[in-house]
């Protein structure tokens, strides 16, 4: 959108017409309220953009069908230049065709066969009836009522010469003689009664009279989009120098940002449109004695009031005043609008309330994204670097972690998941309007879909939501469509809402990354493998709640698929799965267990302290989650959970290694650090899925172990140095092996519980030289090391028995490990 300048944001309001209560669709539901459809609609009037045109800001539903909607608006107006000699009511300018269709009501499933009328040659005639007043110096049909007007218009069919007519009929014939010949035959030309007859907007644009006025304006380019083929600075012209603008006290700050984040900004500051309309008396209300009937017949029928004469079209626009906001925003100074990105500190927005702000950062996070000033600062700061996208991607991804700011949360999600290219022709290219097998499916879930938001909910949400989901089942031949689909695609259409092109990208890169495989024909292989991973997780971070679950028998398979085949999206609002999903982003593949696990940590009490049948009722209808906990949980799993033991055979292939050496990555393993290692001679091996799921505790990686114990690899398998992070948990390796195998040679600081002898006849553990160790580590990362892999695999499911968490298993055994020259014997007693 332009930037405010000089224009002011005004909002009026209007009914749409109520439909009978007890009236449904065919199929048996509802009708969609007229007020929603209307909403849906109106998304495409925001994408209209050009200097010479008020821009649309935004829309919104209240109660009884009533609309408001705020707008770009200029306080004087072409009529106000007509009043002072120098047009615009509604019936006087409708073109014949749109009168002669009425009022046309449709039903949500039976769609109109016939095209609307009104369109490009219907305003063309409109152009027409402005011209004409202007050259007039008069507007017309005053002395008739509209139903007069209505009836003028129709019979103009059964004349020769509309122009002539009108001007007889409003005395200004000489006028009519005495204009130009070019501006007479335009006049003609607009209008023209019968629409076929009449010239497209672009067939006028040839007449003389624009070819000489044409260069006296710049042609208007729209600019090319973020995700663009084309050249976005191509055009770009350089603002003034920005440090004198900065220090000029008088520069209008809030005048340069788009008229949509000045509305955005306006209603944070406690903008309130309603209030508004009330306080000129737009909105009127009466108490609800005022409107009962005076009489009333057993069947409901009602007399003795009047209508409600607050119902009617008012088509005042009040103007929103920016006092409020101003006041709010008087301590911003100028360098806020034009931040450094090149600062090390720009994660920390700068103004003359800087300490403040700093504050701010801090508290939770659904009152920073209602704190005006903090959100201006965010927002001024995404708009930057997504406008380097993607040369700022590392800093877009870096601010991402303190938070996005939600009006730029659709681009900014692209932009985290590598969107780029030329989106718009690539989903253009895609057949949506072919039939095909999926149709049927598809249109049975979309109303299911997130249908208490008022946007997705309508019929123009459900078109959208239609080709978004046929255009991913087309252009993946190799996939099917899977219930569930909808719900995954119901953020990014939201976020996107008049951008399919975009939400269609940005699920289809979200899919391989998070879903990969999930949506195979046949998908039990990878359903089932990653419901065993999840099982190890719960048993890994709540050893506990693992065992009680697995007494009752309530395994993952009963309440987790819908969790993970949407990522939450089925479980979970939209306003909830924004804040998820904005970490989600920041994450790996593997970032969905932890927040699996986080939510039954929430619900940890009522599971432990109940059977299988109250928890089957418990997740039927899921209690309230605090997502905001469940994120910070989810993050704290995360890192303490190492990389390799969420492997998944069936996950996205890790990217191949650059130079084929094995080197590992510098990136810490206890970090929220998102990049999937790739794969090398010490990563996790393949195991059958029957093992996978008899095993308790999820084994990890030599390389991790390596990486968790900070050794030094020599030759092949080099690992790089690394700093030690204060933060970083402590390890303990349990040799389970022998005495005579461990002391010819064990990783450096492991301690030896032979698993013969470990466990009592009750289970218990053994008393032993190195059992008080095990125990000081209770809560930290347990690595148990052998060289028979059930072996280990008993020892560690003992130890989640007894409660014990963070308990896993060296992937390969201690044979993995002799390679690397990293066993050390040692030294022999004297």
């Amino acid at each position: 959108m332009f930037p405010l300048k000089d224009a002011e944001m005004g909002a009026f309001t209007f009914f749409a017409s109520a439909l009978p209560h007890d009236v449904c669709g065919s199929n048996g539901l509802p009708l969609t309220p007229n007020s929603i459809k209307i909403l849906g609609r109106f998304q495409i009037l925001k994408t209209i953009t050009h200097p010479r045109l008020c821009q649309y800001v935004d829309i919104s539903r209240g109660k009884h069908e009533r609309l408001v909607v705020v707008a770009e608006h200029c306080e004087r107006s072409l009529e106000d230049l007509l009043r002072e000699r120098k047009p615009v009511r509604y019936p006087s300018y409708l073109a014949p065709e749109v009168i002669a269709q009425g009022i046309s009501k449709t039903t949500d499933h039976v769609p109109n066969g016939k095209p609307l009328p009104s369109g490009p040659k219907s305003d063309v005639w409109s152009l027409g009836i402005i011209l004409f007043e202007l050259c007039m110096g008069r507007k017309l049909f005053q002395s008739l009522d509209i139903s007069e007007r209505l009836k003028f218009l129709l019979t103009l069919d059964c004349v020769d010469d509309t122009v002539i007519v009108l001007a007889e009929e409003h005395g200004c014939l000489d006028v009519v003689k005495e204009l130009p010949e070019n501006v007479m035959g335009l006049l003609k030309r607009c209008l023209t009664f019968h629409p076929s007859n009449r010239p497209t907007p672009s067939e006028l644009m040839q007449d003389k009279v624009f070819s000489e006025v044409s260069p006296s304006y710049t042609p208007f380019t729209k600019p090319a989009s973020l995700f663009s083929s084309s050249l976005r600075c191509a055009d770009l012209t350089l603002p003034e120098d920005i440090s004198q603008l900065c220090q000029d006290i008088n520069s209008d700050y809030l005048a340069e940002r788009s008229i949509e984040e000045v509305y955005y900004l306006w209603c944070l500051a406690g903008g309130d449109l309603e209030k508004e309309l009330v306080n000129k008396e737009i909105i009127r209300s009466k108490p609800p004695v005022c409107t009962l009937p005076n009489f009333l017949f057993e069947d409901g029928e009602s007399f003795g009031q009047g209508r409600d004469r607050s119902s009617l079209l008012d088509d005042t626009t009040v103007t929103l005043s920016l006092c409020q906001l101003r006041n709010r925003l008087k301590d911003v100074g100028g360098e806020a609008f034009y931040p450094l990105l090149e600062d090390d500190q720009s994660n920390l927005p700068h103004s003359n309330s800087n300490n403040e702000l700093s504050a701010a950062a801090t508290l939770p996070l659904i009152i920073r994204e209602r704190d005006t000033e903090y959100q201006l600062h965010r927002i001024v700061l995404f708009d930057r670097l997504l406008k380097a996208y993607p040369y700022k991607k590392n800093q877009i991804w870096k601010e991402a972690r303190v938070d996005i700011p939600p009006l730029m949360r659709g681009l900014t999600w692209a932009a985290l998941l590598g969107v780029e290219g030329a989106i718009h022709a690539k989903y253009d290219a895609i057949d949506k309007d072919t039939p095909i097998p999926t149709d049927r499916q598809i249109e049975v879930d979309i109303p299911r879909c997130h249908q208490y938001d008022e946007l997705l909910s309508s019929p123009e949400g459900h078109a959208k939501f239609r080709r978004v989901l046929k255009a991913w089942v087309v252009s993946h031949p190799d996939l099917v469509y899977w219930q569930g689909l909808d719900s995954l695609c119901a953020p990014f259409l939201y976020l996107n809402f008049n951008n399919e092109a975009l939400a269609y990208a940005c699920m289809s890169a979200f899919i391989p990354k998070y879903l990969y495989n999930f949506f195979l024909k046949d998908n039990s292989h990878v359903i089932q493998e990653y419901l065993a991973v999840f099982s190890q997780m719960i048993a890994f971070h709540d050893p506990e709640l693992s065992n009680h679950l697995n007494e009752i028998g309530f395994i993952p398979d009963l309440y987790a698929i819908p969790w993970f085949l949407t990522m939450f999206t089925h479980v979970f609002p939209l306003h909830k799965i924004f804040h998820l999903w904005d970490t989600l982003l920041l994450g790996n593949s593997s970032f969905p267990f932890c927040i699996g696990v986080a939510i039954l940590q929430q619900l940890r009490d009522r599971l432990l302290a109940n059977g299988f049948n109250e928890c089957i009722l418990l997740f039927s209808d899921l209690p309230e989650i605090d997502i905001e906990r469940c994120v910070r949980e989810s993050i704290n799993l995360f890192c303490w959970t190492p990389k390799s033991a969420t492997y998944r055979q069936h996950a996205q292939p890790p990217r191949p290694t650059s130079d084929g050496s094995g080197a590992r990555s510098s990136t810490p393993y206890f970090s929220t650090e998102c990049a999937d290692p790739p794969k090398t001679d010490l990563s996790r091996e393949s195991i059958p899925l029957n093992d996978l799921k008899s095993e308790v505790s999820p084994r990890i990686s030599a390389e991790d172990l390596i990486d968790l114990c900070e050794l030094t690899v020599t030759g092949h398998f080099k690992t790089p140095t690394k700093k030690t992070k204060p933060s970083k948990p402590k390890l303990l390796v349990v040799d389970i092996r022998n005495t005579e195998d461990f002391v010819r040679g064990h990783i450096s600081g492991s301690i030896n519980i032979p698993f013969s002898a470990a466990f009592t006849a009750e289970g218990g553990l053994a008393q032993g030289p190195h059992t008080a160790m095990l125990q000081s580590f209770k809560g930290k990362v347990v690595v148990i090391v052998g060289h028979v892999a059930k072996h280990t695999a008993e020892f560690a499911a003992h130890l989640v028995k007894m409660k014990y968490p963070r308990i896993c298993t060296l992937d390969g055994g201690i044979s993995k490990i002799k390679p690397t020259g990293l066993l050390t014997v040692p030294s022999p007693q004297i």
